[in-house]
């Protein structure tokens, strides 16, 4: 099932739900369309087009500031789908310092990684495996909640939206 983006009265974004959500938004008149998909939806009585944008009409007030958990959808989002030792497809996540050995689940000490890199690496670090990350782990960036979900591709047409944001 597809998603779509919700931004608030200032063109905040929001949230990401699924696209029946999304029109039920605007079949309420509690969103208007933005950006809306190629697809219709129709019925006995009403064709309507899919909104992969939406706006609503009323501004919500955020209280605080979103914080990111370290989930493995989130990890794989930030560090692109790609194993952080050989930049490969990555399958699974990797302790940098393992839990073992003191180790926690944080954004500074989790990576995506490939099953033959972890497998390689197992309970030691990379130092000590002959391996090296090509980025520093590290907390992601303001509105990465987006991208960790959405899944694995963001759609183009969210881009003009998330681009402000990110600055």
């Amino acid at each position: 099932m597809s998603r779509a983006l919700i931004l608030n009265a200032s063109y905040e974004p929001l949230s990401v739900v699924s696209e029946r959500r999304a029109l039920v938004l605007v079949l309420s008149n509690r969103a208007s369309m933005v950006v809306s998909r190629d697809e219709i939806w129709s019925s006995e009585s009403l064709a309507v087009e899919l909104p992969s944008v939406v706006r609503l009409n009323r501004y919500v007030r955020v209280p605080y500031r979103r914080a990111v958990p370290v989930t493995r959808r989130a990890v794989f989002g930030r560090d692109g789908h790609k194993c952080q030792y050989c930049g490969g497809p990555a399958e699974s996540l990797d302790h940098v310092t393992p839990r073992s050995r003191g180790g926690h689940h944080t954004w500074d000490n989790v990576v995506a990684c490939c099953r033959r890199c972890n497998v390689r690496k197992g309970n030691r670090t990379p130092d000590e495996s002959g391996l090296r990350l090509s980025t520093k782990p590290g907390p992601p960036r303001r509105f990465a909640w987006i991208y960790a979900s959405s899944g694995f591709e963001v759609d183009p047409r969210w881009h003009p939206y998330l681009l402000a944001e990110s600055a």
